[in-house]
């Protein structure tokens, strides 16, 4: 296992190319209320989970970013993912996260994205870092909000309305 974070209650570590992955990612995109906001159609069988698994998650990893499977500390449960996704076409680094219904309203979002902005910015030195959420999902803006991100502008993206935020780095920059 791959641990890139851990939180107080959190292990997140890199997916990997396996059934066992791909079913967490089918499991996870084959609820209708998870993907309800959302501008991607649900997956319907393993293959289907195993090309997004290959063609978006894992390809991040090579950029030291990506999308990050979150696992419950005291059981090793999967909750979901998040995590920081380059997004060649706005040329911006994203911040994302997706939960299992059963996890919503424990916190876990707030607590994986919050880390993940942290490590943005610490460990890999990152300017800026978007977020964006549809106008209607309320809770996902909480999230944002919770972290410290603030609200830019409202956009259409990925045929989606949503509100975007960003978080800019203000740790020194050290030249050697």
């Amino acid at each position: 296992m791959h641990i890139i974070l851990e939180t107080p209650r959190l292990i997140l570590r890199r997916f990997t190319p396996t059934d066992e992955d791909a079913a967490l990612l089918l499991q996870l995109n084959s609820d209708p209320d998870v993907l309800k906001y959302l501008h991607e159609p649900l997956l319907q069988n393993s293959s289907q989970a195993r090309h997004i698994l290959d063609s978006v998650i894992l390809p991040q990893y090579d950029l030291n970013l990506g999308r990050l499977a979150i696992h419950l500390k005291e059981n090793g449960r999967f909750v979901g993912w998040c995590g920081l996704k380059f997004r060649a076409e706005l040329q911006e680094t994203d911040l994302g996260y997706r939960l299992q219904k059963k996890c919503w309203g424990h916190g876990y979002a707030t607590e994986a994205a919050g880390a993940s902005l942290e490590y943005g910015f610490e460990m890999l030195s990152l300017q800026r870092i978007t977020g964006r959420a549809h106008m209607d999902n309320a809770s996902s803006l909480s999230v944002l909000r919770k972290i410290g991100m603030k609200y830019l502008r409202d956009e259409m993206i990925d045929n989606s309305p949503v509100k975007t935020f960003e978080a800019l780095n203000h740790s020194p920059q050290f030249i050697a």
